[in-house]
């Protein structure tokens, strides 16, 4: 089963149960898929809907972080509850030390040895670790490993 059907399957679960909080969370990423297909000119296939998802949730822990600032708690609630909705259609996520490891892997096969190459590193890494890691812990991961 594709993650767009599931997404359906889902969306009619939500709707025959009465959850509210999952279905309008659902609905949104529908349409955010939506939007996506007709940028692409195309159906998008689970990778792309992965894409999308991953964006959502990307914006879901921003909005988080801005309502902490803000002293919002009914917001952050509310944004955490729609973001563990997210995170049930995203992979598993890599761990700090697997990240490192790959980035290692990635460091000696590419031969850098300074900050002056995190660029190539990142890239080749963020490509490798698509949708399995956050792109700041990534980020920091790295930077660490080239600045011992």
């Amino acid at each position: 089963m594709s993650l767009n059907e599931q997404l359906n399957d889902d969306i009619k679960t939500a709707m025959k149960q009465g959850d509210k909080v999952t279905l309008a969370t659902l609905r949104n990423l529908r349409a955010a898929i939506r939007y996506a297909e007709i940028d692409a000119g195309a159906d998008l296939d689970d990778a792309g809907v992965v894409a999308v998802i991953t964006k959502q949730a990307k914006q879901h822990r921003d909005s988080i972080t801005e309502f902490t600032k803000a002293g919002r708690t009914d917001l952050v609630e509310t944004e955490a509850a729609e973001l563990a909705i997210l995170k049930k259609y995203l992979p598993a996520q890599l761990s700090e030390a697997e990240i490192k490891e790959k980035a290692q892997a990635v460091i000696s096969d590419l031969g850098v040895s300074d900050i002056k190459g995190m660029g190539l590193v990142m890239k080749q890494l963020m490509a490798d670790l698509k949708g399995q890691a956050d792109g700041k812990m990534v980020n920091q991961v790295v930077r660490q490993l080239l600045t011992n």
